[in-house]
């Protein structure tokens, strides 16, 4: 693949962005990418994820086990290194010891420093698990006749009700 910049020479840095929630890549050559300010760490090209993802496991004396599940989603760690994807964002805890020297090996360094995605808060999801919860709770009081503890239940459940628009 040439350059996307320049044309002449073969691309060896993809960048993907995004940029006010659209997605872009470029191909660029070494010269060109360093003119946009993008350098390869030293010894961090030339391997691709498949690589990286068959060679987990083998950097460790002590034996790593596939059979790790996220409890949030059920994805396995199998599931990760055929697919190259993890199935949430809890993945990421789930699967730390396992993904930490991958990181380090695919991005020079396992800490990010780059901007950090804050989903909406709660997150509809969570808010709907806060909800149903909630309700549970509201009719354990109401059932047990603590009608002061079911007021401030629904009294939450009401305040929660009004943040989804």
């Amino acid at each position: 693949m040439l350059c996307e910049n320049c044309g002449q020479n073969e691309a060896v840095i993809h960048v993907t962005q995004i940029v006010d929630h659209q997605l872009g890549t470029f191909h660029l050559c070494e010269t060109c990418a360093a003119e946009k300010g993008f350098e390869p760490e030293q010894g961090s090209a030339g391997f691709p994820l498949t690589d990286f993802l068959a060679q987990m496991g083998q950097e460790s004396p002590r034996p790593r086990t596939t059979a790790v599940t996220c409890e949030f989603c059920g994805h396995t760690l199998k599931d990760f290194k055929r697919t190259g994807r993890l199935g949430c964002s809890h993945c990421y805890v789930t699967f730390e010891e396992h993904l930490r020297s991958l990181f380090r090996r695919l991005h020079g360094g396992a800490q990010h420093v780059g901007k950090v995605y804050l989903p909406p808060d709660p997150s509809e999801a969570e808010r709907h698990q806060q909800l149903s919860r909630l309700r549970r709770k509201l009719d354990v009081a109401v059932g047990k006749e603590d009608f002061e503890r079911a007021a401030q239940i629904r009294d939450q459940i009401r305040q929660l009700e009004g943040t989804r628009n």
